[in-house]
């Protein structure tokens, strides 16, 4: 580490700053590299940079450090695309699944479960060998059983993407409902600031609003959607047909019944005629306008309709906290480090399934040695790929381009 003063090419000093030099295999990337450290001023960084690439260097492509120490060996393909994970993790549950992919946790189990396989492979390839001797059906028995249970471990693992996926790209709740049944209210106060536009007036939201927050340690995407209806100018029905997509890509749809209006039964019961199949949690909003509340509430009860004011915010602590134990149910065990977020691992991991069972089939019938040793070669190969041991530009390129530049 040296102190000094970073110059431009006039001698004019640009900032006061420390470099360290790292020779090739004790840097980051495995290659010979230089760090500098200046303040943090936009300008001054700004400046600095200039004048390394008007000295020949150029601008690092996305990710390209981390590729570089892929590439060198230093760390596998799973805790290279932690990085990134690590990076753009903005909670707490995110921070800590990228975290423990970052140690190798992941890759552990990964590398864990080929050996197992390369020790069934070496068994079946020495039947090949020896052809005259066969596999022995104690042993044959016992191979099916190893097979087994690496077959149940990677349901686990792929079991673990449905809360993987919430952990690395957020759950995703839509609030849905007629016109000016409070969904925009209801938009606001999760959000704790007034992002959408509330009037009295139907049919206010011609789009949706869509924003991000924290519940429960857990990333959200909160949606507000335009009321469905079947009357409107042409701008709000292109904001209703727009609603319906997104609510059919919905985790969950808080969907708002106004129970100000006498009609509201009527209506409920048509809308979920054409709800069907989607994941909902009912919201009785303007309780607080009811005359005869208590009574209602205990029918709403009865219906799984939780009661709320937009209002007074009566309510709505209850469907947070009912959101999150939502969300908590789809959640893998996250202390084990062992945690599919990726969907290429995921796909991965089934092709790896479905290769051994291909290769368990085999193995039962007796069926020819080679043909058992190439399905469970199959298997290796997709968990390889996971790991990086096998790889293409293209899955290189697809992988790094998601990082920001300079990672």
């Amino acid at each position: 580490m040296r102190y000094g003063h970073f110059v431009d090419r006039t001698g004019d000093v640009i900032d006061e700053v420390m470099a360290v030099y790292m020779p090739a295999g004790k840097s980051y990337t495995g290659q010979d590299q230089v760090e500098i450290f200046c303040h943090g001023g936009r300008q001054a960084v700004k400046r600095i940079q200039e004048q390394i690439v008007a000295a020949g260097a150029r601008v690092a492509e996305p990710g390209e450090f981390t590729k570089l120490a892929f590439l060198a060996g230093r760390i596998d393909l799973t805790r290279a695309e932690a990085v990134a994970e690590v990076i753009e993790a903005n909670t707490d549950t995110s921070y800590r699944t990228a975290r423990d992919h970052l140690l190798g946790t992941y890759q552990q189990h990964i590398s864990g479960l080929r050996e197992s396989l390369i020790d069934i492979i070496a068994e079946v390839e020495a039947s090949v060998d020896y052809p005259e001797e066969g596999i022995e059906v104690a042993k044959r028995d016992e191979m099916i059983a190893q097979v087994n249970v690496i077959i149940a471990d990677i349901k686990e693992l792929v079991d673990t993407y449905r809360g993987g996926r919430i952990i690395e790209e957020g759950f995703k709740i839509v609030i849905g409902g007629r016109p000016n049944a409070g969904k925009s209210s209801l938009f606001n106060l999760l959000l704790r600031q007034e992002r959408a536009l509330v009037t009295p007036t139907p049919g206010t939201t011609r789009d949706y609003l869509s924003e991000w927050i924290e519940l429960g340690g857990f990333k959200v995407n909160i949606i507000d959607t335009a009321g469905l209806r079947s009357t409107g100018g042409a701008v709000e029905r292109a904001g209703q047909k727009s609603a319906r997509r997104i609510i059919s890509e919905a985790d969950l749809l808080l969907w708002m019944v106004d129970l100000s209006r006498k009609s509201w039964r009527g209506w409920l019961a048509e809308d979920l005629g054409e709800l069907a199949g989607h994941h909902i949690m009912l919201l009785g909003n303007k309780i607080d306008l009811v005359s005869n509340a208590d009574r209602l509430v205990s029918e709403l009860k009865k219906q799984d309709i939780s009661p709320i004011s937009c209002k007074t915010g009566r309510g709505v602590t209850a469907v947070k906290q009912a959101v999150v134990s939502l969300i908590s149910e789809n959640m893998p065990d996250l202390t084990s480090g062992v945690v599919v977020t990726s969907a290429r691992h995921r796909q991965k991991l089934s092709a790896a399934s479905k290769a051994l069972k291909s290769a368990r089939i085999k193995i039962q019938t007796d069926d020819t040695p080679e043909l058992t040793a190439f399905d469970l070669r199959q298997a290796v190969s997709a968990m390889d790929e996971i790991t990086g041991k096998i790889y293409t530009e293209e899955i290189l390129g697809r992988i790094f381009s998601k990082f920001c530049i300079g990672k």
